[in-house]
C-alpha cells in the first residue's frame, strides 16, 4: 500500500470512527501530492472539512443567540463577557479551519484541477468557506471574505454554465450555495431568488433524461432550492429560520 492509498484508507477509517480532524489530516496529505484527486478522494476531503466546520458553525449560532439574549435581558457584565469570550474562541477555531481549507484549495487543488467538474467543485468549495468566514466576521474582514467568495462563486458558475448540464448535481449544489450567499451575506433577495429559480426551472426540464442514481441526487438538491425559494418569498419567514445549503443535513 503506497502513501496515497494509506492516507485514503486512514481517512475512511476516521470517517467511520467520526474522528473528522484526523480525516482532514489524511486527505490533506493526499491533496498536497499535487495531482488531481479522484471523485472518491475529492468527496472524502469535502466530507472531512464539512464535519469539522459544521459543528463549530452550529455552536457559533447557538452562542451568538445566547449572547444576544443576555444583552437584551441586561444580564450582569460578567456573564455577557464570558459568553463573548466563548463566542470569540469559536470564531478563532472557525477562522483557522477556513484558512486551512483555503490554503489547500489555492495551493494544491485548484491548480491541479484538470476537468471542468473538478474546477467547479473546488471553486464552489472556496466560495463556501469564504462565505462561512463572512458569516461570523465583521467590518473589513467580512467585506473582504464576501468579495472573494463572490469572485469564486462567479468563476465556478462561468465554468459550470459552459461545460455542465443544468441537472448536474455539482452545478445545482453550486447554485444552491451561491444563492444562499446572495441572500445571507449580500442581503440581496432578488439576486438569490433569480439565480435559484432559473436553475430550478432549467433542471426540471431535463429530469426525464437522467438515470435513477442521478435523478435521486438531482431531485434532492432541487428540493433544497425549492425550500429556500419558498422561505425567501414568504412573508411568514421567521428570522430564526436557517437557509439550506448543501452543508446542511
Amino acid at each position: 500500500m503506497d502513501s496515497r492509498e494509506e492516507n485514503v484508507y486512514i481517512a475512511k477509517l476516521a470517517e467511520q470512527a467520526e474522528r473528522y480532524q484526523e480525516m482532514v489530516e489524511a486527505m490533506k496529505n493526499v491533496a498536497q501530492l499535487g495531482t488531481e484527486l479522484t471523485v472518491d478522494e475529492r468527496n472524502l476531503l469535502s466530507v472531512a472539512y464539512k464535519n469539522v466546520i459544521g459543528a463549530r458553525r452550529a455552536a457559533w449560532r447557538i452562542i451568538s443567540s445566547i449572547e444576544a439574549k443576555e444583552v437584551e435581558r441586561n444580564e450582569n457584565e460578567s456573564k455577557i463577557t464570558k459568553v463573548k469570550h466563548y463566542r470569540e474562541k469559536i470564531e478563532s477555531e472557525l477562522t483557522n479551519i477556513c484558512n486551512d481549507v483555503l490554503n489547500v484549495l489555492d495551493s494544491h487543488l485548484i491548480p491541479s484541477a484538470a476537468s471542468s467538474e473538478s474546477k467547479v467543485f473546488y471553486l464552489k468549495m472556496k466560495g463556501d468557506y469564504l462565505r462561512y468566514m463572512a458569516e461570523f466576521s465583521t467590518g473589513d474582514v467580512r467585506k473582504d471574505a464576501g468579495n472573494k467568495a463572490l469572485a469564486a462563486y462567479k468563476a465556478a458558475i462561468e465554468v459550470a454554465s459552459q461545460d455542465m448540464l443544468p441537472t448536474n448535481p455539482i452545478r445545482l449544489g453550486l447554485v444552491l450555495n451561491f444563492s444562499v450567499f446572495y441572500y445571507e451575506i449580500l442581503n440581496s433577495q432578488d439576486e438569490a431568488c433569480t439565480l435559484a429559480k432559473q436553475a430550478f426551472d432549467d433542471a426540471i426540464s431535463g429530469l426525464d433524461k437522467l438515470t435513477d442514481d442521478s435523478y435521486k441526487e438531482t431531485t434532492l438538491i432541487l428540493q433544497l432550492i425549492r425550500e429556500n425559494l419558498s422561505l425567501w418569498t414568504s412573508n411568514k419567514g421567521d428570522e430564526d429560520d436557517v437557509d439550506k445549503d448543501d452543508g446542511d443535513d
